[in-house]
């Protein structure tokens, strides 16, 4: 009789089903560990980033995506966006609400002063105060400055025609720089009126007749004068009286431009006041690079002129500068 066998049995689909799960399993924890480095790997792209923007902050400077330096465009100061060159402009807190409740507003350097005058000095005061003796000695010492001045030209200071000249100089030296010596508060005159209005008011193409300090020669143009009352408005012709004082001493148009708009909103406490003043300038005319057409334009916005875009806009568009 033949040996029993045992029956084969067939093992290779088990073995292959093991094998399959195994190498199921291994992927598992190999995709696990591989999602794993790249989320390590990404956030370690993000931290690095992170910190290179805090170091660039941090210098000042904007770094490019590609690490090229930036231009001097793109790291410039926005003066439209982040300007604050008046403190009125800020939010106030409630402590400093009640700080000033009981004094006057005042600017950090005050441009009219505590007896009305605007930006003075002792010589200022001297010739405010004088009496007419002294006010006399003055002309005669600026005579005698002006004959030296003709005499140090070439001139005959004793010739028909320049023999009353120092003279005549003198005097309208005292008158374009009369400005020196008016109040503030005498030119307002009182003239604040409550009316409740809060729309702009404009006052523009107001003829400036100034001299420039650098050459004593002068520059002449057009000023235009916005703000937006705070329920309280001021009389039309205070507006170009205030220029004419600015004027009427000796400037140069970017302090001129800035000081009638800082004056205006210290007198007025208005929402905003915009300035913008375009001239010729005769140093540039007849000396210098001698450029008979070419023009200056400068500007100050405050309060909501400089906060507000479409304000300031409307403005400009208004008194024609963006023509």
């Amino acid at each position: 009789m033949a040996p029993s066998e045992d029956p084969v049995v067939d093992r290779a689909p088990h073995a292959h089903s093991r094998s399959k799960k195994r190498n199921h399993e291994t992927a598992s924890v190999s995709g696990s560990s591989t999602s794993s480095e790249d989320s390590a790997r990404r956030k370690k792209r993000r931290d690095r980033k992170a910190l290179k923007r805090k170091n660039a902050h941090s210098d000042g400077l904007t770094v490019a995506v590609n690490g090229a330096r930036p231009s001097a465009f793109a790291t410039r100061r926005n003066s439209l966006g982040k300007a604050a060159r008046d403190p009125r402009d800020e939010p106030v807190t409630k402590k400093g609400v009640a700080a000033s409740a009981g004094s006057r507003a005042r600017s950090p350097s005050p441009i009219i002063d505590f007896d009305g005058l605007s930006r003075p000095s002792p010589g200022t005061r001297e010739r405010r105060e004088e009496d007419k003796e002294k006010a006399d000695e003055r002309l005669v010492k600026m005579q005698g400055a002006v004959r030296t001045l003709l005499e140090c030209v070439g001139e005959d200071p004793d010739r028909e025609g320049l023999l009353d000249t120092p003279s005549r100089y003198a005097k309208a030296l005292m008158f374009l720089t009369k400005g020196y010596q008016v109040n503030v508060e005498d030119i307002v005159n009182n003239a604040l009126f409550h009316e409740g209005h809060n729309e702009m008011v404009i006052v523009k193409d107001i003829e400036i007749y100034s001299l420039c300090e650098h050459h004593m020669v002068p520059f002449t143009g057009k000023m235009h004068i916005g703000y937006i009352p705070s329920d309280t408005v001021i009389g039309l012709s205070k507006l170009p009286r205030i220029a004419e004082m600015y004027a009427r001493r000796l400037q140069i148009q970017e302090r001129l431009t800035k000081e009638v708009a800082h004056a205006i909103m210290e007198i007025l406490k208005p929402q905003g006041v915009a300035v913008v003043m375009e001239s010729s300038h005769l140093c540039m005319v007849m000396r210098g690079v001698e450029k008979t057409s070419a023009t200056t334009i400068t500007s100050c916005v405050l309060g909501c002129f400089e906060r507000k875009s479409k304000t300031r806009n409307e403005f400009f568009s208004l008194v024609g500068v963006n023509r």
